[in-house]
């Protein structure tokens, strides 16, 4: 072999050499790019969509209402000689609150009396002298007359004196007074109030378009910003005949107990009515769903196990979802996803499809169905 030809077949293996080496810079160089544009995963928080039963109901805002309230006051002016109460007891009906100065109605009373007392003497005797003949029956229709007028004075002082004892008119809490002895009381000038809290009405009002969803005898549940954990229940017990012709709104009355006297009249109140059957839905957090132009999505966790026949990995799929009526933090699904689905709650600002997903459940997002306020 002459020198000639072995330097050409080295210069052969030298290109076949730069070939190859080539090639495998471009295949590292290729996979460090792929490797430099994969996506970094994402960690969020999700939950498995799920079927939960809710009872259809109309939202209010009511105020109690004392089924039987009244501010006392005296019919008949005069001076507060005993007060019998203090303010804030528990009274029975018919019990003393207030007595009014009545030595001068007493006395015109004793006077009244006395010509009473007289009258019906002059009666009976006209009655003897009737059966001898010794007077007309005009005199003794007189003298009964006369006896007749006399009492009804009577009667007419006694009620006065009576009017000057101010009486509990039904049994129930009062509250504070101010009025002392020795003070003078107009007609009419309030002495206390008076309230039967054992039961109290809620007064709320709901829009027109209702009145077909309402009917006297619902159930209804209040909640009060006083007892942020408790619902107390009643019933509906009648729908006001006609509806306000500047809010278009119509009042209903309902009743609920308060035998355990934790509500007081005026108090604000959340009213929740029961109209119609429970009814089973399939329900998510509202923070897990986003909203644009284009309608209502949620991004779920889609597992690769099964289309790649690898390792079980989960990808971010974003899907159009078909919502229904809200409840706290919760929203009704109607189409779309179904039970089971792994929706992602939080987190989807950083997703696309296909992203890689890690899921930390350590911080949920609120998912109460009557979620209350939180005091700090």
């Amino acid at each position: 072999m002459t020198k000639r030809m072995i330097i050409m077949l080295i210069l052969v293996a030298a290109v076949f050499a730069g070939i190859i080496g080539y090639q495998n810079f471009m295949a590292n160089m290729m996979k460090q790019f792929m490797a430099g544009n994969t996506k970094p995963a994402a960690t969020v928080t999700a939950m498995k969509a799920a079927y939960q039963q809710w009872q259809p109901q109309l939202n209010a805002i009511g105020t109690l209402r004392a089924v039987q309230g009244v501010d006392v006051s005296s019919e008949a002016p005069g001076i507060v000689k005993t007060v019998h109460f203090k303010s804030g007891d528990r009274v029975n009906k018919g019990d003393l609150l207030l007595q009014l100065n009545i030595d001068e109605d007493k006395a015109h009373l004793q006077s009244l009396q006395a010509a009473e007392k007289l009258a019906e003497i002059t009666y009976k005797r006209d009655m003897k002298q009737l059966k001898v003949n010794a007077i007309s029956k005009a005199k003794l229709d007189s003298s009964q007359a006369d006896l007749a007028g006399k009492k009804a004075q009577v009667a007419q002082q006694k009620a006065v004196i009576d009017k000057k004892r101010i009486r509990a008119p039904f049994s129930g809490q009062l509250g504070i007074s101010t009025v002392n002895p020795g003070q003078y009381l107009n007609p009419a000038d309030k002495i206390v109030t008076l309230q039967n809290t054992e039961s109290l009405y809620v007064d709320f009002s709901l829009s027109q378009k209702k009145l077909a969803q309402l009917k006297v005898g619902q159930q209804i549940t209040i909640s009060t910003d006083a007892y942020n954990e408790t619902t107390f229940s009643g019933q509906t017990t009648a729908i006001n005949s006609v509806i306000n012709k500047n809010t278009r709104n119509l009042l209903i009355e309902a009743k609920i107990d308060n035998k355990d006297g934790r509500l007081i009249p005026g108090m604000f109140v959340k009213v929740r009515v029961d109209i119609g059957e429970s009814i089973k839905y399939l329900t998510i957090p509202q923070s897990s769903i986003s909203f644009n132009a284009y309608g209502a999505t949620v991004f779920i966790a889609h597992n690769t196990e099964q289309e790649t026949k690898q390792s079980p990995a989960l990808t971010a799929q974003q899907i159009f979802i078909k919502t229904g009526d809200k409840r706290g933090d919760q929203v009704a699904v109607l189409d779309g996803i179904k039970a089971g689905d792994m929706v992602v709650t939080s987190g989807q600002l950083k997703l696309k499809n296909g992203t890689p997903l890690i899921i930390d459940n350590q911080v949920l997002p609120a998912n109460d169905p009557a979620p209350t306020p939180q005091e700090q």
